[in-house]
């Protein structure tokens, strides 16, 4: 699914074209909204015409349109709410399900170099409930303020055809209602709603920050330092939260003030006119009732004042994530990738993290096709910056050759067809193993899985286990040994059957024996590609064709 043009402006401004993708099913909320509105305003002016007209004892026949009028209102607003509800949610959710794709496919694009420029729990906040408040966008401020001005102006018509000047009436309290209220309420909530995003994505990221290491930060003592924070963190948001329910509580205030004030003038201006006979009796009650039942029109304005800037402020937190910068952008014309056999050639490569130093200056390395080359070196030396450039993570200066098509003449996709990287700590989901290996290649059959971890050495432990394949990792791998996440991290190297692989550090967290099988194995099983294999520890590079030290 691809995800509509993104257009200058402001950040609100900026998720529009995700809503006017379903803007046909938004109209059809708006003009349900109106309706069930519209029939609460009939349901009252009837009622009160009929009550008014029954103290009269006319014969029945004159009272009963006005009694099914009664009855059809009363149905139809809770049929034109419920239908409302469901149009316009049907509508906000499939508008936050291409945006949430969009926020996803945008971080797929910037990661990992682009990513450590959040902190976790707030990136969390971004994704959740940043992008889940921007729903409020259509919901509680769109289809309030459109569906409840054509009511406004709808009862206004209508007061006009029974007392002009009680159209002029209700015409500036439901303005005032409509303009004046919303605009005092946000000028009240407007820093709070703008801070609050940002604040609870504060406070998500100390409490992951916490718990992630509140080992640490217990033996040296700094837990105590940490849980203040957070309680200062929460006292934050709390008094945010009291800041925009002090505005809310105003904007009942005001409403009901001009509303009560609304039918005070009204009866003012139409006693007169009804001794003047000017106006019929019966109307009097609908006149004196129809500000109070029109007042449903504009009472959801000051709450959607405060609605937009909640959303203004998550708003400006998606958007920031969807103008991330691109590290390795793909080319306008990109190039065929390499087939068969790859080998990898370097020519003057330079290359840094983003707002790091330059870790490699002026590297050159040709590794034939089918070669297995080992790269030691010092801590900070540059050899997993090597292997981010490789992947197709990092600009570099200088030339990257795979089978002599040039690495930033393909696309990002295309790169990581050609070359599969096996990370020091590969992540291990929550869920199967046969999932887990099968991220490498949606489309793989059991049997293939199956192949690819009986390569790496897995078949023993998975034939032990009452699922076989089907056996639950838990948390992070926690009912794998070390080796064995290893092990299933090259698995999924294996099944995406990348010609050229990268290694990185594949042993660093095992203990002696069993980095010496796990070496062995991995050699065995890469047998026929082209290996990269950054290492600290000794391990299986005896069994490679050559060694290279980056200084």
């Amino acid at each position: 699914m691809s995800a509509p043009a993104v257009t200058s402006g402001s950040p609100v401004r900026r998720l529009l074209p995700w809503l006017a993708s379903y803007r046909g099913r938004l109209g059809l909320g708006i003009f349900l909204g109106f309706m069930a509105i519209g029939c609460g305003v009939a349901l009252l002016a009837t009622s009160a015409w009929l009550i008014s007209s029954a103290a009269l004892m006319p014969p029945i026949l004159t009272l009963e349109v006005a009694i099914v009028g009664v009855r059809a209102f009363g149905i139809g607003k809770g049929v034109f709410r419920y239908a409302e509800r469901i149009v316009s949610h049907d509508a906000a959710f499939r508008a936050l399900s291409k945006l949430r794709l969009a926020v996803y496919d945008r971080l797929a694009v910037v990661a990992p170099a682009g990513v450590p420029a959040y902190r976790r729990g707030d990136l969390l906040e971004r994704l959740v409930r940043d992008v889940d408040a921007t729903q409020d966008l259509p919901l509680r401020v769109v289809l309030p303020y459109a569906s409840g001005a054509l009511v406004a102006l709808a009862s206004v018509v209508l007061a006009f055809f029974i007392l002009p000047v009680a159209a002029v009436v209700l015409g500036v309290s439901l303005l005032l209602a409509a303009t004046l209220v919303p605009w005092i309420t946000a000028r009240a909530a407007a820093d709070a709603e703008r801070a609050s995003a940002p604040a609870r994505g504060a406070m998500n990221a100390d409490v992951l920050t916490l718990l992630d290491g509140v080992a640490d930060l217990s033996v040296s003592g700094a837990a105590p330092a940490w849980l203040d924070r957070l309680a200062a963190d929460d006292r934050r948001i709390d008094g945010l939260s009291a800041r925009s329910a002090r505005a809310s509580g105003l904007a009942s205030f005001l409403g009901i003030l001009l509303s009560g004030g609304a039918v005070v003038v009204m009866l003012l201006v139409a006693i007169p006119a009804v001794r003047s006979g000017e106006l019929v009796g019966v109307n009097l009650a609908v006149l004196a009732l129809l500000p109070l039942a029109t007042y449903e029109a504009v009472v959801a304005m000051p709450t959607a004042a405060l609605a937009l800037g909640r959303v203004r402020g998550s708003a400006q937190r998606v958007v920031e994530v969807l103008d991330a910068v691109d590290p390795v952008p793909d080319p306008v014309s990109p190039a065929a990738p390499p087939s068969g056999v790859v080998g990898v050639a370097l020519a003057s490569l330079s290359a840094s993290w983003p707002s790091g130093p330059r870790v490699l200056d002026g590297l050159s390395l040709d590794v034939g096709a089918g070669e297995r080359v080992g790269i030691v070196g010092a801590s900070g030396s540059g050899k997993s910056t090597l292997l981010a450039v490789l992947a197709g993570f990092l600009p570099y200066e200088g030339s990257v050759r795979l089978g002599g098509v040039e690495l930033r003449d393909m696309r990002g996709s295309d790169v990581r067809g050609v070359v599969g990287w096996c990370p020091q700590l590969p992540h291990v989901f929550d869920t199967s193993v046969v999932e887990n290996v099968r991220l490498a290649r949606p489309d793989a059959s059991d049997d293939d899985i199956r192949a690819a971890v009986d390569a790496v050495g897995l078949g023993p432990w998975i034939d032990a286990q009452p699922h076989g394949l089907s056996t639950s990792v838990g948390d992070h791998g926690a009912l794998m040994s070390a080796g064995q996440r290893q092990r299933l991290g090259v698995a999924r190297v294996l099944l995406g059957g990348h010609p050229v692989v990268l290694l990185d550090e594949p042993t660093e967290h095992l203990d002696e024996e069993t980095a010496e099988v796990v070496a062995a194995e991995l050699l065995r099983a890469l047998e026929g590609r082209t290996v990269l294999w950054v290492a600290h520890r000794p391990h299986g590079l005896a069994a490679l064709d050559r060694t290279i030290r980056l200084d």
